[in-house]
């Protein structure tokens, strides 16, 4: 692909994912705190180690935050294992 074509590919990619905030773990959990029916989209990959991916909505915003461990979440939260968690950029 030429550079343009990167380009367009990226911001359309954007569009698509609408605002997506990259997180510490720690304050992503502090964000699950605020809400009063958490829902979380998790995902385990990795290929050489392992790492856990999360997504939450919060205030219209999607929240995105990545660990070598598992966090430990509040038992207030729904999750949804989805096999991979793709985030642009």
């Amino acid at each position: 692909m030429h550079g343009a074509a990167v380009h367009a590919a990226m911001v359309n990619a954007l569009r698509a994912s609408g605002v997506i905030v990259r997180v510490r773990p720690e304050d992503f959990l502090a964000i699950l705190r605020r809400v009063e029916e958490p829902l979380v989209v998790a995902s385990q990959g990795g290929v050489l180690r392992k790492r856990y991916q999360y997504l939450t909505s919060y205030k219209g915003l999607a929240f995105y935050a990545q660990s070598p461990t598992p966090l430990m979440l509040p038992r207030t939260v729904e999750t949804v294992l989805a096999e991979k968690i793709w985030i642009p950029g």
